[in-house]
């Protein structure tokens, strides 16, 4: 899908699902997202790469942290942002995603960052011929939230190779728990799919009435004992439960809930001393996971947000950028590549 000889960006096509990503893929943006790390760093925070072009932003469900990540993302690209919402727009008055898609191609936008609570929405969307533009799915549904597993791995690589050491770096050989909700998680299926793809071991730990028929296909394991897994893992990702999703009691009570699948400090003791403590958020405290857990420094909730903004830019950048690489071979000091930037920023 994005890589393309010499690890030059090329436009090839969207970005729907984790699945699509090869290893090469992969490893590609998030070494590009590395790059994208260090304009963040500078005192301008801009590189010119998407001047000129148009970028949609196209929510049909609530969000904040995904719709600002990517917003901001664009911006230090230089994009065009153009920001909708289904609410109090022509979609709340009826108006089709189909309708809705011919209207951005008239208006000439480049590319689509798509939320939606349809499943599936993001890819007709991409294979309808309704629009000439790259799509990127922010979300949809129960299903696939790429961009979410992306830089969950580029957290976990960070945080246990090192941000230099990563570089051309999987994720062989390390050991990943989900906890949680992962019926309705689209960041469950989605961290599955990539992190396999990156060489990982998955477990997901849940209770039987939150886990999805055909789960014994996906490429991990399954235990309901979060204590017995905890001991082996390099990273616990906790999953919020989405009572906004439930049609029914998939479990006792909240206590129970918390009791059994809940993080606290005594399970985090239990973990290596390297292992990190994930969250996608929003969290819940006092549910899948206590105050204590969430601001030890060994949560990663808040840096997870930092790095999701360096690996939307290195997508949209991948998506749309210009003909010349993002990881250079000759690797130059960060402050070398800021004046470089920040110079040709200038001059443009």
């Amino acid at each position: 899908m994005l890589s393309s000889p010499g690890g030059h960006p090329q436009t090839t096509g969207h970005l729907i699902s984790a699945a699509d990503l090869s290893r090469d893929d992969a490893v590609l943006i998030l070494d590009t997202a590395e790059e994208m790390a260090r304009v963040a760093d500078r005192p301008i925070k801009k590189l010119p790469t998407l001047r000129g072009r148009t970028v949609v932003n196209l929510f049909f469900e609530d969000s904040t942290r995904t719709r600002i990540s990517f917003e901001a993302a664009e911006k230090r690209l230089s994009a065009d942002v153009i920001n909708f919402t289904a609410k109090g727009s022509s979609v709340s008055k009826g108006e089709s995603l189909k309708d809705t898609a011919q209207t951005l191609e008239a208006m000439g936008v480049d590319a689509v960052v798509i939320r939606h609570g349809a499943s599936g929405a993001p890819f007709r969307l991409a294979t309808s011929g309704w629009i000439d533009a790259v799509v990127i799915n922010a979300g949809d549904g129960t299903h696939q939230h790429p961009t979410q597993a992306l830089l969950d791995a580029f957290t976990m690589r960070r945080r246990l190779l090192g941000r230099d050491a990563g570089l051309g770096q999987d994720l062989a050989g390390r050991r990943i728990t989900l906890v949680g909700d992962v019926l309705h998680s689209r960041v469950a299926r989605s961290n599955v799919d990539l992190l396999h793809t990156l060489g990982a071991e998955v477990t997901l730990v849940a209770p039987p009435t939150l886990l999805p028929v055909g789960v014994e296909t996906w490429p991990c394991e399954v235990s309901y004992d979060l204590d017995r897994v905890l001991s082996k893992s390099d990273a616990v990702m906790m999953l919020r439960v989405q009572r906004e999703r439930m049609n029914a009691a998939f479990f006792p009570t909240e206590r129970e809930y918390s009791r059994r699948y809940g993080l606290d400090g005594d399970r985090m003791a239990k973990m290596p001393g390297h292992a990190l403590v994930m969250h996608p958020g929003p969290m819940v405290r006092g549910m899948e996971i206590t105050a204590d857990v969430a601001d030890s420094d060994r949560c990663t909730a808040i840096e997870q947000v930092t790095n999701g903004v360096s690996i939307r830019m290195a997508v949209l950048y991948l998506l749309l950028g210009g003909n010349e690489p993002a990881v250079t071979h000759t690797r130059p000091t960060a402050d070398e590549a800021g004046r470089a930037a920040t110079t040709d920023f200038e001059e443009k």
